[in-house]
């Protein structure tokens, strides 16, 4: 097997230990939700911490689960001909995808939210709500997330190069929406 083909199937890999981490995210925020609606509801006591860590977990599920999805091929087409194509055609419209579309965009989005992490980092910003959380760990997942949707992309690259020089079998089905 080729080091990038290796190298691929690594990303993937992670990719699903993230999945499981985004997994775990909707469950801790859905019982977060309950247990502070009980709360609030059922003793009048109420914490602004408590509902900003449901959005960090909302950060979580969405920035480290995205990757999955793509590895997974159920992401979000616009499908105007590509259920219509047959062979080795939506392999080939999925690579342009993946480097006209998303490897310079989440290239420009990690490259862009990064510094902006690093500012929270460095000062310790805190949110301005009462009893508010930390802001940068999840600031932490906008360049962590899309540099690591950059690399499920190459990921996906390769992986499509390989299957058209017959190096790699894919699963390359693809259903249509129902609409």
């Amino acid at each position: 097997m080729s080091k990038l083909l290796k190298f691929a199937l690594g990303v993937d890999r992670i990719s699903e230990q993230f999945g499981h981490v985004a997994a775990f995210g909707v469950l801790a925020a859905a019982l977060i939700s309950a247990g502070n609606a009980f709360i609030r509801y059922g003793f009048d006591i109420s914490s602004n911490g408590w509902l900003e860590i449901q959005w960090y977990l909302f950060a979580a599920t969405v920035m480290l689960g995205a990757p999955l999805v793509l590895k997974l091929n159920e992401h979000v087409r616009v499908d105007l001909f590509y259920g219509k194509l047959k062979g080795k055609g939506p392999v080939y419209v999925d690579l342009v995808g993946l480097v006209v579309f998303l490897l310079p965009v989440m290239g420009m989005l990690a490259w862009l939210s990064f510094p902006l992490f690093l500012k929270m980092l460095l000062t310790n910003e805190m949110s301005s709500n009462a009893g508010g959380l930390i802001r940068w760990p999840a600031m932490l997942l906008l360049p962590l997330g899309f540099a690591w949707m950059f690399l499920q992309g190459l990921s996906e690259i390769i992986k499509r190069v390989s299957y058209l020089q017959g190096k790699f079998e894919m699963n390359t089905h693809y259903e249509k929406p129902v609409q």
